[in-house]
């Protein structure tokens, strides 16, 4: 299978920025924790697109990527689009887990 191309789509570069600019707090929270290598030292970045897909962080030397799902995702299209998402992510051997927001919020209010 051919390797995907990394932030290549230039048409969504806009739609990278949106997404940047407009984080959830869940998002800003975990933003905080994976940026400047401040996880184990590795290199994270988020709003990252692979292929046609926009992920909420990845992370090029674990080959991970990281996705916070809010109330859009809890229903069964959206679930059904994020597993063919995951599986095809997977195909090009990324590993991928995904958070409700609430977990990392809940997760938030401990510190």
């Amino acid at each position: 299978m051919k390797k995907p191309s990394h932030n290549r789509k230039k048409y969504l570069g806009p739609f990278r920025k949106a997404l940047s600019n407009n984080l959830t707090p869940a998002e800003a929270f975990l933003w905080k924790q994976l940026q400047r290598r401040k996880f184990k030292g590795r290199k994270s970045r988020r709003q990252y697109s692979i292929e046609n897909f926009i992920v909420d962080f990845y992370c090029a030397e674990e080959q991970l990527i990281i996705e916070l799902d809010g109330e859009v995702h809890k229903n069964p299209l959206a679930e059904e689009k994020d597993e063919k998402r995951n599986k095809k992510l997977e195909d090009w051997g990324f590993k991928v887990i995904r958070f409700e927001n609430r977990m990392v919020l809940t997760f938030c209010l401990q510190f």
